[in-house]
């Protein structure tokens, strides 16, 4: 419909009606390409000194925004995790006891193994209470700011509780 629209508009008919002539003011004329209409906008960007497009250096960082790019993050991280352990449980020789056994003779130490530990489950937690608290959010509860805090904090409290609780098995 909105093609449909356009292509009346340039062709010059118009509607009867005024109120939709205010949708059509900023078509492109006739002849003119994509490529055209993408430069003067912007060469008008650049006139009226404005950056490309909203930059994180301008933005005040927050616990929310933190939380969303880290639970972004461990999403994709877990996922590639997961397909790479999947892909190398098919692809290496040997199983499951001989990598154990791999791991038992390289003798590292005790607080390297607790860390790596930590590293792994603080991810899983992390993501999991964070999806726990975007669950509430879907059922419409906690969407005001003093919650949506609190919740955040209680979210990062938990993980490093749990995440410290799983390390020290």
């Amino acid at each position: 419909m909105a093609l449909l629209l356009r292509t009346l508009t340039r062709q010059g008919a118009s509607l009867s009606k005024p109120h939709y002539s205010a949708l059509y003011r900023h078509a492109a004329p006739m002849g003119t390409t994509a490529k055209d209409e993408m430069n003067k906008f912007w060469a008008k960007n650049a006139r009226l000194n404005r950056p490309m497009s909203p930059h994180i250096s301008i933005y005040q960082w927050s616990v929310p925004m933190v939380m969303s790019i880290t639970h972004r993050g461990t999403g994709v991280g877990l996922s590639g995790a997961i397909s790479a352990f999947a892909v190398a449980a098919l692809v290496l020789p040997g199983n499951y006891p001989y990598y154990l056994d791999l791991i038992h003779s390289l003798s590292v130490g005790s607080y390297l193994i607790g860390l790596t530990k930590f590293g792994i489950a603080f991810p899983v937690s992390y993501h999991t209470y964070n999806g726990i608290r975007h669950l509430c959010w879907d059922i419409g509860k906690g969407f005001k700011i003093p919650e949506v805090y609190r919740s955040g904090y209680t979210v990062i409290g938990l993980s490093i509780l749990t995440s410290i609780a799983l390390a020290m098995l």
